[in-house]
């Protein structure tokens, strides 16, 4: 039998079937369009997601033909509020990289409640997260906060919204990955947390029912005979199952329009000293699995950046060749804060910099140095994390890293990444890992695949990149790097 995997993504929804043997089958997907209503603001409509969602799926199965089970991965910290009634949200839905509650966070922050929000969240006070989107729309929607009151409205990530309107309105959850993004939830007691809820002014009643990853979301009877829904994580977790990262001291890093490093901690909570986010991994059979997590806001975007800001290249692939033909006298380094920096600097008002401009610097310079700046970023995250981790008392040896998505396919980025970590970078057979990931949720829940040993032992490595620069110039390079942070920050 085959399982199906819905990856509702920030820029498209896709719908993905697998066989019994983790081999696509099928692959369906669909852009919608994105909204910008004011500067910082990024708003999604939940019915191009719901509609996109269904196309997707609906043309997958006709290509592959009927499944045993679906599994869900979305897009994380993204906010749906809709009517429990008709199941129509009150609003578009406010993306993940929407900055509009910035000043409610400055503000909290200034009365001091980042220490408490950090220890039971896990997160830091950023809009990034869910919480203060939801207060927002409760106070800027009319009647909104009213009707929430009254129990007439349901919040969710996006996740929560289509396993709403796949059961009929029948089952209203999430899973404990993505709750433990919308920093309402006690990554420490697994349960929604009153002082948190209370303190970003989200009525508790509005709130989905949180359960396993691997748990019965209910069934959706839309395309034919009932397929039950028994998988659901966000998609950096599920990238992170996907590369069977169940080992503590695993670490994966998936490089899409940003970068999500996580760092598998086992059992153990690690609180982070250096900005880095301290999360759940994922939640099997009840037992909960900690990472720490680090978030690049520009990866991949640095690549289109360069096709669509400066022209220079017509296709991201060519990046490849014109970073080889670089002048290896030339040290340009790019640091590209396009929207600010992320961990572990989270500094948002910072901008992008170039650093070490000649006359002689062209086209070829540049995209050497916006592949580089992917792999120093990481050393930044790989460095915070092996502190925060040996300060928990734990084995502060980081080994090789995973990688996934569509930066990965860069031999030249990869290269880079493996010499500034001077660590081993494997990159799997099969990139899809966030949709693998619930894939093989679902499917070892309808007893179809192996359990996670299993599923671990047949993670296939395509190709592994081994550094190869020595250490004093990759000292020297990582140097310059941070200095040219540094004078990023300093410039504002």
């Amino acid at each position: 039998m085959r399982i199906l995997a819905i990856d509702q993504g920030t820029t498209s929804s896709r719908a993905i079937v697998f066989d019994a043997d983790l081999t696509v089958q099928a692959v369906a997907q669909q852009e919608f369009p994105q909204h910008f209503p004011a500067s910082g603001w990024v708003e999604h409509d939940a019915e191009d997601l719901w509609r996109t969602t269904v196309d997707t799926v609906t043309e997958a199965l006709a290509k592959a033909g009927p499944v045993a089970a679906i599994g869900i991965t979305n897009q994380r910290e993204t906010v749906v509020i809709w009517d429990r009634a008709t199941g129509e949200p009150i609003h578009r839905a406010i993306v993940w990289q929407d900055r509009r509650t910035a000043d409610i966070c400055a503000s909290l922050k200034a009365a001091g409640h980042e220490a408490e929000v950090t220890e039971r969240s896990g997160l830091l006070l950023d809009p990034y997260f869910s919480a203060t989107k939801a207060g927002w729309l409760l106070d800027n929607v009319d009647g909104a906060r009213a009707r929430a009151e009254r129990g007439e409205l349901a919040l969710g990530t996006v996740d929560s919204f289509l396993i709403w309107r796949l059961t009929g309105g029948t089952v209203h959850a999430t899973d404990a990955t993505n709750a433990a993004r919308t920093m309402l939830y006690n990554i420490g007691t697994g349960k929604w947390d009153d002082e948190l809820c209370r303190l970003f002014n989200v009525p508790m009643a509005l709130l989905p029912e949180v359960r396993d990853c691997n748990a019965a979301f209910g069934e959706t009877t839309l395309f034919g005979a009932p397929i039950p829904i028994l998988g659901v994580a966000g998609d950096q977790q599920a990238a992170t199952i996907g590369q069977a990262c169940f080992q503590p001291g695993m670490m994966k890093s998936t490089y899409g329009t940003g970068c999500f490093a996580l760092l598998n901690t086992g059992e153990t909570m690690v609180p982070s000293q250096n900005r880095l986010l301290t999360t759940v991994a994922y939640q099997l059979n009840g037992k909960v699995t900690y990472a720490l997590e680090g978030s690049i806001f520009v990866a991949g975007a640095v690549v289109q950046w360069l096709r669509d800001g400066l022209g220079i290249i017509e296709r991201a692939d060519q990046t490849q060749a014109l970073a080889e033909s670089a002048d290896p006298a030339q040290q340009v380094i790019i640091v590209p804060a396009f929207t600010g920096l992320g961990a572990p600097y989270w500094r948002p008002e910072s901008r992008g910099a170039v650093f070490g401009l000649t006359r002689n610097s062209g086209p070829a310079e540049l995209a050497k140095a916006a592949l580089e700046s992917v792999s120093f970023q990481t050393r930044d995250l790989a460095e915070a994390m092996r502190a925060d981790w040996a300060a928990s008392g734990e084995t502060a040896t980081l080994g090789t890293l995973r990688v996934d998505g569509g930066m990965s396919a860069s031999d030249y980025a990869m290269q880079a990444l493996a010499d500034v970590l001077a660590a081993p970078v494997d990159r799997p057979t099969v990139l899809e890992t966030t949709a693998l990931g619930v894939a093989w949720l679902a499917g070892h829940q309808a007893g179809i695949l192996p359990d996670a040993k299993g599923f671990a032992e047949s993670w296939a490595l395509e190709r592994r990149f081994e550094p190869v620069i020595d250490e004093d110039r990759r000292a020297a390079r990582y140097a310059a790097w941070q200095r040219a942070v540094q004078a990023t920050i300093a410039a504002g």
